[in-house]
């Protein structure tokens, strides 16, 4: 993000000090977290569309969710985490912020869990397995409301879905799914997808009126 348009968000952003310990925290363990202007940018849309529920694949660190939830204070997520030391570290965090009562975290494989037991959905923040992005999309679609909005993290993974060429085999055969996953939202007949230039790439994806 532009340093100089930084400046003004960190001081729009409540609890500024708590969410740079975080974004900290991050970096030094190698936390995959959502890129600052990524973040503002739904944080926008969060307020824009008045969302007052939202469906998370992908917990981490409670980052995200924290950030939502202290961008509009309406807002109660579901968000879903596979992974046992995530899980805990997220739950720290939100108990630090008093946000119990508007993060739940349902810790499970997103692919697993059993769609009955949630609800519907203003958004839906895809940002877990890049690999398994269609899968989630296709499980959790159906939980949307008639105006929400599905949004999808990391669709260009670094730059590495534009360049192929030099990365590992693994590597090569995660991106070439991001790739496909791109060009599947674009043939929905259902739903129009706009592909945003922001942080690691931002899918905003609506029903068709």
């Amino acid at each position: 993000m532009n340093l100089y348009l930084e400046k003004f968000n960190n001081e729009n952003e409540a609890n500024h000090e708590f969410f740079n310990e975080l974004r900290a925290y991050a970096e030094v363990n190698n936390v995959p977290i959502i890129k600052r202007d990524s973040l503002v940018l739904i944080q926008s849309l969060l307020n824009i569309i008045n969302a007052k529920t939202m469906l998370e694949i992908g917990t981490a660190i409670g980052y995200s969710a924290l950030s939502f939830v202290c961008s509009k204070e309406d807002l109660v997520i579901d968000t879903i985490e596979r992974n046992e030391e995530m899980y805990n570290e997220a739950l720290n965090n939100i108990k630090k912020l008093n946000k119990e009562n508007s993060i739940n975290i349902i810790f499970q494989d997103a692919l697993e869990v059993d769609n009955t037991i949630l609800k519907k959905y203003d958004v839906i923040f895809i940002d877990a397995a890049k690999a398994q992005y269609q899968k989630f999309f296709d499980k959790y679609a159906p939980l949307l409301n008639e105006n929400g909005i599905i949004l999808t993290d990391n669709i260009i993974f670094h730059g590495c879905v534009e360049e192929q060429e030099h990365l590992s085999k693994n590597v090569r055969s995660m991106v070439k799914k991001i790739d496909n996953y791109n060009h599947y939202l674009s043939t929905l007949e259902n739903y129009t997808t706009y592909y945003i230039d922001s942080g690691d790439g931002l899918a905003i994806t609506m029903r068709k009126k």
